[in-house]
Formats: C-alpha cells, structure tokens, sequence
C-alpha cells in the first residue's frame, strides 16, 4: 500500500469508532454509503482521460461487464436513467417511433418521460402483470406491422424491468424473456432490459446473469443501488449499439473525464458486493414475516409476492392511510416512563418510502445490519400495535 493510501486510511474512522445511527433507512437501496475498503479502492484508482478513452478503471469495468453479460461491448453512464434513455434513442434510430413500455416501469412513471421530452419518442403503454412481466395478448395487439400505413408510428423497441420496481422487486421468469426475446427478433424489434437491479435477480435464481439477458439486445445496471456504489450505471449490447450509444452520452452531458475515481467502486461491487444481495433478500423476508405474524388488519404484506429486495406493505385506507404509517415510523418519541427497551424502539426513527395512500415499500440494502433488521421490526410492531388498537376504538 502506498504512504498516500496508508494517510488516507487515517482519515477514515473504523467501524469501531463509529455509533450506530438511530435513524434505519429502508427507503431505498439508493441511500448505501461506500465501505472503507470501496473508498480506499476509489483513492487507489488509475485514472485517465475517458473522453478519449484513456481512463484505464473504466476500460477495466467495462471490459468485466461486458464478459459478465456476455455481450460485445459496455459503457460506464453516470446513471441508469440516462442508460435507459440512450437505448431508446439508439435503438429507435430516428425521431417519432414508439417504444412499447409496461404501464407500471420505471421508464414510463419516474424517468420523466425522457423518451418524448428529450428523445422524440413516443411511449405505448402495456399492462404489467403481478409478476412484472407484460400481458402478451396485449403487447401483440399493440406491436405496429413491420410496415405500418403512413398514419402510424413505427414499433422501434420494446422494453422490459428486472427486477421490478413497482411490482415489488419482482424477477421476470427467464423462460417468459427467452419468448419474449423471440418473438420481437421475428419481427425485427429489438428487445432492452432496465435491469437496474437485475443482479438481485440473477442471486435469487442461482444462475448467471448473462442467462437472464440472452435475448436481449441492451441492457442497463446500476452500480449504485443493491451493489452499494456511490455513482454509476453501465448499458452493455452490441458493438456498433455501444459506439452510437457514446456518442449520445456525450451530448447528454454524460462523458466524464478521469471518472476512473467512480469506476474503481463500481469494480470493487461487482468484485466483493453481489452475492451478499442474498443477505438483503433474506432481510426483507424477516421483516415480511414478523408483519405477517401479528395479524394486523390494517397492515399486511403478501409473502408469495416478495422475491428480492423489496417489500410492498398494504395499508388498510378504511383505518389509516399510508402517510400516517410512514410519519408515525419515523417519529421520535425518547421520553416517558416506559421500560427501557420500549424507550429505545420510540427514540428509533424508520424510514420508508410512500408509494400511495394504501401501499409503503420497505427495501434492504447493505448498510442494515442484522441489528438494524430487529430494531426496524420492532419499531413496525410498535405503530401496527398503535393504528390497530386505535381503529378497533
């Protein structure tokens, strides 16, 4: 290790050195901080120009994305928003076509209708299922002909979510994307996976994850969200796809120059931080079934539903609405007369995400710790034990 390393090392308190936080964020898989060991890979970092491809960090993530996804060539993006948005654009090839989107993605409801707003394209709702996967009947019915009347828009791409955020963190059965993944190569459509956490998906199912993305013509990750980088996302696909893709990164405002610094975590993650995605799914189900267990209601979670990472809780909108289950978990109440353990569950704050007025989402990640775990459940018994005995008044 060099002396710089070495100083550098100083500067970071070790674990032992620091409090745990009362404060349990179960927003998001977003809100992850970099290890000591991630940072010290980011300090250590070589770096180059990668305007003209000289940052030597980022050829090396690329080049194991690539090999990882089995596909031809990968480009480190800034996030996968913009990931999602070039394929579009690259994949539509000209302003005015439609991409075949599910009516609860990522793409259509939190990316601000980039595809129209920036790409000239226009996006055409099909509806999801439980699972995340797309109602068949329903895509075919709205796939444009290969040569559409002079009225019509044509079908450039259809885009698929894995895991599914909305339908919560659902995986897309591999057997469902090989078909899908046929039928749009017969009918000359390329095919994209948003697979922001599809790494989740490729732990739960014990299976490589260039497996899950054989059909696919693209595909963006995100280095930042379950594999605990602070920045960065990377859409991988053919070669000739990858080199119109940097192209439009650049005039996104995407092309960075010595980023190898965000790079070297991204390698780090990929190198120490997807298979530990399993204790994450392990966590949701520990939190899923202590809910399941007191019987409330008014707040119910279905366990057949929940595969990774993410957790839709249900609130009752009769009794109380889930704004008031998200304040109230997040309140801090530290005096009373109370035993000391029930002090400490009061003086806890929980964060968790509304999704609308009868449904939360509570998502693990890797700065919970098993503690954190316990403690997060004891402070949902606590509010379900408050709304249910005020709603049985």
């Amino acid at each position: 290790m060099s002396g710089e390393s070495k100083a550098y090392e100083k500067l970071v308190p070790s674990d032992n050195d620091l409090q745990l936080s009362e404060v349990i964020d179960l927003r998001s898989d977003t809100v992850t901080k970099p290890d000591v060991p991630m940072r010290q890979a980011m300090f250590d970092a070589e770096v180059g120009d990668d305007g003209y491809g000289e940052d030597p960090t980022i050829n090396r993530l690329e080049e194991k994305t690539l090999k990882l996804f089995e596909k031809e060539a990968a480009v480190f993006l800034p996030s996968g928003l913009m990931g999602n948005l070039i394929a579009m654009m690259v994949h539509s090839k000209q302003r005015g076509g439609e991409v075949i989107v599910g009516h609860k993605s990522h793409i259509l409801l939190w990316e601000q209708g980039g595809a129209s707003q920036i790409a000239g394209l226009q996006m055409r709702e099909v509806r999801n299922l439980d699972d995340g996967t797309l109602d068949m009947t329903e895509l075919l019915g709205k796939i444009r002909p290969e040569f559409p009347d002079p009225h019509e828009p044509y079908t450039t791409l259809v885009c698929i979510e894995n895991t599914h955020n909305y339908c919560g963190g659902t995986i897309l059965p591999i057997e469902w994307i090989d078909q899908l993944g046929k039928l749009t190569k017969e009918r000359n459509i390329p095919l994209h996976m948003d697979g922001a956490r599809v790494f989740n998906a490729a732990v739960s199912l014990g299976v490589p994850v260039s497996r899950i993305v054989k059909h696919c013509d693209s595909v963006t990750f995100c280095l930042s969200k379950g594999l605990g980088a602070p920045i960065g996302s990377v859409l991988v696909g053919e070669k000739l796809f990858i080199e119109k893709a940097r192209r439009i990164r650049k005039v996104l405002g995407g092309a960075m120059r010595q980023a190898g610094i965000v790079a070297a975590a991204g390698l780090y993650a990929l190198d120490n931080c997807v298979e530990r995605l399993a204790d994450d799914h392990k966590n949701a189900k520990k939190i899923a079934y202590a809910i399941q267990r007191i019987g409330s209601p008014n707040v119910t979670v279905n366990l057949d539903a929940l595969q990774t990472n993410i957790l839709l809780v249900n609130i009752n909108p009769s009794g109380v609405d889930a704004k008031y289950f998200v304040s109230e978990l997040i309140k801090v109440d530290a005096g009373g007369r109370d035993s000391v353990s029930n002090n400490k569950i009061r003086s806890t704050a929980v964060r968790i995400a509304q999704i609308n007025d009868a449904r939360v989402r509570i998502v693990t990640h890797k700065n919970i710790t098993d503690k954190d775990v316990d403690m997060a459940i004891e402070k949902i018994k606590y509010v379900i034990g408050k709304i249910d005995a005020s709603c049985s008044r």
